[in-house]
């Protein structure tokens, strides 16, 4: 079981913001995130994208920002949990907590803070018949975690996009035979990626099939082939593999969150704007995933939102505790 002070799920910009503010309070955070690292929309989505309402910063790329929240929660050691999702929240008491995740991870908290953005971010599925049973393990995954369990070994990637392509070009070198799948001629993800792919495939590092799309998938007990047809020549074929990554993108949805017993608005959480609490004791919500009056999608107001959070918090789990706010300028950060 981790053992933590704040439990913080999403490691988008709002929660690593909030390692910091917490830090400050000397309370200890530990993220969970269904991704596979930090960043959630910034790092999955868009990481170059520039970014130009950060103050103090006229312009800035959206992974040069989530690289430097990173550095500046350092000195606060926070932990992650990468690649799961939580699926139970449980109060046992006030500042009592237990979080599931759907591995079997347990996290013990005194106060929860839901930054999850736009909510769990779930893959896009292909509607191939029986996926489902090569899940969990048992050859089809939908995000690479560690490259170093495929290597010497058999994959299929489908996609166009920039994760389709960037795995493609990292995995060349790792897997036996790397065959990369797309249903268009025609790729979406960046130029220089493009131009890497098509290079390794005209030298037989990986293969490269075009105007193809995946049928079925068959095994006994694991992944042991993939059926294909190319949609110009509709000619099929069969191709043996120990693994397939269909990476189609990511899809927003609120997920087990919705069993936890909050006010809802929709797909977002209510909150008091006083301190971001929400109307359940001890759990907090920040970010693009919570609603309120006026509120706005923008990260620096996720920012302003995590440190209203994290005073509110340090009362919660601090009861009669007297904290007088002093500012960095004449503290510092003061590392644990």
């Amino acid at each position: 079981m981790i053992n933590t002070d704040i439990v913080i799920i999403g490691a988008g910009p709002v929660g690593l913001f909030a390692i910091f503010e917490a830090g400050l309070l000397k309370m200890r955070c530990h993220l969970i995130d269904y991704l596979p690292k930090a960043g959630g929309q910034l790092s999955e989505i868009y990481p170059k994208k520039p970014i130009y309402d950060i103050p103090g910063f006229p312009t800035i790329l959206a992974q040069e920002l989530v690289d430097n929240l990173l550095k500046q929660a350092e000195p606060f050691k926070p932990t992650y949990t990468f690649g799961e999702r939580v699926e139970t929240l449980e109060k046992k008491a006030e500042c009592d907590f237990i979080l599931t995740t759907n591995m079997g991870t347990v996290v013990h908290a005194k106060a929860v803070v839901i930054a999850g953005g736009l909510g769990c971010f779930e893959p896009r599925k292909p509607e191939i018949e029986s996926l489902e049973k090569f899940e969990n393990g048992k050859g089809v995954n939908y995000m690479i975690l560690d490259p170093e369990k495929y290597r010497g070994q058999k994959m299929i990637i489908a996609g166009g996009g920039d994760s389709a392509l960037d795995w493609a070009i990292f995995l060349s070198d790792v897997c036996s035979e790397l065959i990369l799948v797309h249903r268009s001629e025609n790729f979406r993800g960046a130029p220089d990626s493009v131009n890497k792919v098509m290079k390794l495939s005209e030298s037989g590092k990986i293969k490269l099939l075009l105007n193809t799309t995946i049928l079925s998938v068959t095994g006994n007990g694991s992944l042991e082939s993939v059926d294909l047809v190319n949609t110009k020549t509709q000619e099929k074929q069969t191709l043996k593999t120990e693994h397939l990554i269909p990476l189609f993108g990511l899809s927003p949805k609120l997920g087990p969150i919705e069993n936890w017993g909050l006010n809802l608005d929709k797909t977002a959480i209510n909150v008091n704007t006083d301190d971001y609490s929400t109307n359940v004791a001890g759990i907090y919500a920040i970010g693009d995933i919570n609603s309120y009056k006026n509120k706005l999608k923008l990260i620096l107001c996720g920012f302003h939102e995590a440190a209203l959070m994290s005073h509110s918090a340090y009362k919660y789990i601090n009861p009669g505790v007297k904290y007088t706010m002093k500012y960095t300028t004449v503290q510092g950060v003061n590392e644990f």
